[in-house]
């Protein structure tokens, strides 16, 4: 049997006891290129190329046979045809912005204002608030409205007042300027004169707006996030802001917003206030940037490329854009992506794979079944709630029963633009159509061909689409130790995530309910503190000199995941090897394990994407969570880690959560 670890990536010079992520990766780290048109590249960004050529294969494949245009084949071939018509886009030019434009320059009032922005939002536009529908975390068998802050064009609030961000405020503020410039003609058509100071009056709304958003940290918590909200309640918490124009423009179904979950309520207020105060005109050239930044990466090579200036360049230093294939299956992906993931699943997922990973999820559970009943700070009553959480948990592996239904979405191969605003509300239309309806347990958040996997905490859920079902993650040939180490620590990461610092505030019903005892409660929280402190005096090896450490409050969900990964992964090793883990190429299987684990987070990136990600990932850097071993008993005793050691942590000082 193959060990399926790849020593030609292995660096010997380096300890895995002093570092294991650079000992697992270090050859492929010291010749590695990161791709021209990426910001960062490692185990993930292969898998994803992987399925990126497969999903342009399929979709060529497919438009080759002309398809009928109502068919799922018919409709990819189409939409991708429409993106790779850079003939008809060029001849175009800027005469697709003219009609979203004109309905700026109509914008007379508030109402106006907040109408036009649900319109945006539905076409796929960036809106004042940004709504998604899922089920209630107060009342889980029941779809809502969830609204969360919006209205700026950096990433976070941060990006506005740090004084390390003030080269990418200053390239936006370009940015700004040149987008304006270049949508002159279509502005002129439309009638819509904004005024020589336009990008400074944006920017200056965007920064106001800004000033009143929670920081990452804030966001992420689930009870503080969560404010239940009737229409009447709503209105009254937001004087400035028509409700009924916003649901008027977002084209929601009677009802849909007779209930919301805000989850910012304050800076929906202050929004509200802004709306009241700041000038109409101001109001309209921000509506006219929305549409110019989010319409540019369909039209001109000069608007494409300003595009990706400021949010390839700028934010991340990737320095060149994707190829325009790249893109169009980007856009397949984003529009159609289960029909993409219909052809995708029949071509390149193998029933052995099914089969092998709900063998691994079963361990998986199991481990977490005996790890619960032996917590030694958990008292009965809780252990009892988590029990029956676990027992709740719902795997969902490869791809859904059934592939979603496109009719309804209309395409044109001659309009590009259009393709892309009824695209974006197709599905608009069918979120807001859940509405009222039974909660459908059988749906994705994520296509078949996406390289990642998540949970869930409301439906309560751990989805693992097929493309991730690959090496280093997955291999149907290799060695049961380095598949737990790799795939089988990513089911026990997601199942994690539902006993971590957030999660774990969610039932096994999904309702957003405390099961815990204070004092279990309180012990949770001091081994969730230690794991904030730990990593956030750990800096990432792609930021060189030392000075950049790791937001450990926002980042500590995900380190629980991890470390409930690797312990609970390594436990259901055990009980899949049942003692029985000979040794192959002079590694035991424990060893394998951990080098299984190494192997999954083998990336680098550029430093300015490593900065941007520091303020904004709640994961993270690759290296310290390959390195998070440091933690677990089982990785010192299998290398036999001692004092001195780079990895090494004194068993009193070693974080242990599950």
């Amino acid at each position: 049997m193959q060990t399926g670890i790849d020593r030609a990536h292995l660096d010997p010079s380096v300890r895995p006891q002093d570092d294991l992520f650079a000992h697992v990766n270090g050859t492929w780290l010291a010749t590695a290129q990161i791709p021209e048109d990426r910001s960062r590249y490692g185990s993930f960004d292969q898998l994803r190329e992987q399925a990126e050529a497969a999903v342009r294969e399929l979709i060529e494949a497919a438009a080759a046979e002309q398809p009928a245009l109502e068919t799922p084949a018919g409709k990819v071939g189409a939409l991708y045809a429409s993106f790779m018509d850079t003939d008809r886009v060029a001849a175009l030019g800027t005469e697709p912005l003219v009609a979203p434009l004109r309905d700026v320059a109509a914008v007379a009032t508030p109402s106006d204002v907040v109408r036009l922005s649900g319109r945006h939002q539905r076409e796929g536009l960036d809106g004042l608030v940004s709504p998604w529908v899922t089920a209630d975390a107060g009342s889980p068998e029941d779809y809502i409205v969830y609204l969360h802050q919006a209205g700026i064009g950096l990433p976070d609030e941060a990006y506005y007042t740090a004084e390390e961000h003030a080269a990418v405020r200053d390239a936006y503020r370009t940015y700004l300027a040149r987008l304006l410039e270049l949508g002159a003609p279509a502005l002129e058509a439309a009638g819509l004169d904004l005024g020589a100071d336009a990008a400074d009056r944006v920017y200056a709304l965007e920064e106001r707006i800004a000033d009143a958003h929670w920081d990452r940290v804030a966001t992420r918590d689930a009870v503080r996030s969560y404010t239940r909200l009737s229409a009447e309640e709503l209105a009254a918490s937001t004087p400035g802001w028509d409700w009924e124009a916003y649901a008027e423009g977002l084209g929601a179904p009677a009802g849909a917003l007779a209930h919301v979950v805000a989850r910012q309520p304050d800076v929906l207020t202050a929004i509200g206030a802004a709306l009241a105060e700041v000038p109409v005109e101001d109001w309209r050239a921000w509506l006219a940037v929305r549409v110019l930044d989010g319409l540019a990466p369909y039209l001109t090579e000069d608007l494409v490329a300003a595009h990706f200036a400021f949010h390839g360049t700028a934010l991340s230093g990737t320095p060149a854009n994707k190829e325009r294939w790249k893109r169009g299956v980007g856009l397949v992906e984003a529009l159609l992506g289960e029909a993409a993931g219909e052809l995708y699943v029949a071509a390149h997922y193998p029933p052995a794979a099914h089969e092998r990973m709900t063998e691994l999820v079963a361990n998986v559970t199991e481990a977490f079944r005996r790890r619960i009943g032996e917590l030694e700070w958990m008292g009965e009553q809780t252990r009892a709630r988590a029990l029956e959480k676990l027992a709740a948990f719902r795997p969902k592996i490869g791809h859904p029963p059934t592939f979603r239904d496109y009719t309804a979405y209309r395409l044109d191969p001659e309009d590009l633009v259009g393709n892309v605003r009824r695209g974006a509300a197709f599905e608009t239309d069918r979120e807001l159509a859940k509405i009222g309806r039974p909660i459908d347990r059988d749906e994705w958040l994520m296509t078949p061909q996406t390289v990642n996997a998540y949970y869930h905490p409301v439906l309560n859920e751990i989805v693992f689409p097929a493309a991730i079902l690959q090496p280093p993650f997955f291999d149907v040939e290799a060695d049961d130790a380095v598949n737990y180490g790799g795939i089988g620590a990513v089911i026990a990461h997601e199942i994690g995530h539902g006993f971590d610092d957030q999660g774990s505030r969610y039932a096994g019903d999904g309702s957003l309910t405390d099961w815990w005892t204070e004092e279990d409660r309180a012990r949770f929280d001091e081994r969730s503190q230690r794991l904030v402190e730990q990593f956030g005096q750990l800096s990432p090896r792609d930021i060189p000199g030392g000075e950049a450490t790791v937001n450990g409050g926002l980042t500590v969900g995900e380190n629980i995941g991890d470390l409930c990964g690797l312990e609970l992964a390594h436990l259901a090793y055990t009980i899949a090897a049942d003692g029985a883990a000979p040794e192959l190429d002079g590694w035991t299987g424990e060893q394998r394990f951990f080098l299984g684990w190494g192997a999954v987070w083998r990336t680098v990136a550029r430093e300015e994407e490593a900065r941007r990600l520091l303020s904004v990932d709640p994961h993270a850097p690759a290296d310290l969570r390959a390195n998070t071993v440091r933690n677990v008993d089982a990785f010192h005793e299998a290398f036999g880690t001692t004092d001195g050691d780079g990895l090494w942590l004194a068993p009193e000082e070693r974080v242990r959560v599950f």
